[in-house]
């Protein structure tokens, strides 16, 4: 791929605006949260939707809560979805080529792994596997390739699926990687890796695992463009808890108000 000066420069100013608000947003306090009214949250934006897709920054919800975070959390979210679906993702298969559905830890944060430990179920994907606890299944998806159009993230959106992040820095959304790759931006390839797929049950299997990766390390979403434009669109809605950061969504709601715009423009998340 060509070098793009002024487009690279812009990318590079972007990913530095980036980690500059994480970490200002990292450093402000959460205070006491009555539990009272996250249950309220919950139960107004979780109504009609049997299974949530979660997105959790432990930390805060234990200043906020002052309680076993992980414990408040799971047992709060059971009490109201039938399922409860996280990610367990595990990037690192393209450079060990093992992949473990009960032992391979989930890359991002404290919840993910916490959670594998209780989790029912854990999709086959080697590197962007979901966990879930509770009755859900993926039946009938294509676990090998992650994005793809019959993939269990697709089957997420056609579900207009609920989306929470609680106690994160700010919107977070593990499908825009899926929306960037059905549309096949240009920041985004896809590629296979080889490896070894194992669990309790079968054993160790050969696997080969398609998966959108981006081309560049200089990429890196506007969130603060994208939350203020899906908060116009009425598609996000966003609490602020004595600092604890509360977000609810609907993948079907953000399919019809952001893939429209990365049609317009493919570099919209990841420009200025």
């Amino acid at each position: 791929m060509p070098f793009e000066p002024l487009s690279d420069a812009s990318r590079a100013a972007n990913l530095v605006k980036h980690q500059a608000l994480k970490r200002l947003n990292r450093r402000r306090s959460t205070s006491a949260v009555p539990p009272a009214r996250f249950e309220e949250l919950l139960d107004y934006h979780g109504d009609g939707h049997s299974k949530a897709f979660v997105h959790v920054g432990l930390s805060d919800v234990k200043q906020a809560f002052g309680t076993d975070p992980y414990a408040f959390l799971r047992s709060t979210l059971s009490d109201r979805f039938r399922s409860v679906l996280a990610p367990g993702f595990t990037d690192y298969f393209a450079t060990s080529g093992v992949y473990h559905k009960e032992y391979s830890r989930p890359k991002h944060g404290t919840f993910g792994p916490l959670f594998l430990r209780d989790a029912d179920y854990r999709t086959d994907d080697a590197m962007k596997s979901i966990l879930v606890e509770g009755p859900y299944r993926f039946d009938g998806c294509r676990h090998s390739d992650s994005y793809h159009e019959d993939g269990c993230f697709a089957r997420l959106v056609e579900e207009d699926t609920l989306i929470l992040d609680v106690g994160t820095p700010w919107l977070t959304c593990s499908h825009l990687h899926h929306f960037e790759s059905r549309l096949d931006l240009d920041y985004v390839a896809e590629e296979t890796f080889e490896g070894v797929r194992c669990s309790e049950e079968d054993g160790c299997v050969p696997v080969e695992q398609t998966c959108g990766v981006r081309t560049s390390p200089f990429y890196s979403w506007n969130k603060p463009k994208l939350t203020r434009r899906l908060e116009r669109d009425g598609v996000l809605h966003r609490y602020d808890l004595n600092g604890l950061k509360v977000l609810f969504f609907t993948l079907g709601d953000l399919e019809s108000s952001l893939v429209p715009r990365l049609k317009a423009d493919p570099q919209y998340l990841v420009t200025l």
